[in-house]
């Protein structure tokens, strides 16, 4: 299973992006997809989960109101959508997958996901 998240950048505080992760070669097969970032110097945090076949989602409160999270089954892809970027939101953003279906508590929990994409780099600039 490859993961690959796209649509990291640079923006100025206040903008948006929009991070795209797709599951190579066959429809999303996972039960769950989560949004991770981590900066340097800091503890990985997960800001936004789902569960695929049903609509439970997580969003972290550090990116409530500002974050959302979605998944689009035709074109395979689960999209972060950021709005009103922070400084603090500058990390590398990953998205993971998971094979079974976890509960929603564990939904912020890395050790749900079995499948890890590579980082996009999001720098908001002040």
């Amino acid at each position: 299973v490859q993961l690959q998240a796209s649509g990291g950048g640079l923006v100025q505080a206040g903008g948006s992006l929009r991070l795209s992760c797709a599951q190579s070669g066959r429809t999303f097969g996972s039960y769950a997809v989560g949004w991770f970032r981590q900066a340097p110097g800091k503890e990985r945090e997960c800001v936004a989960a789902i569960r695929l076949r049903d609509p439970s989602t997580y969003v972290a409160d550090s990116v409530k109101g500002r974050f959302t999270i979605s998944y689009d089954k035709d074109k395979n892809t689960v999209y972060l959508q950021m709005n009103s970027l922070k400084p603090e939101d500058t990390a590398a953003y990953y998205c993971a997958a998971s094979k079974s279906r976890p509960i929603v508590s564990m939904l912020p929990n890395p050790d749900a996901y079995d499948y890890w994409g590579q980082g996009t780099q999001v720098t908001v600039s002040s």
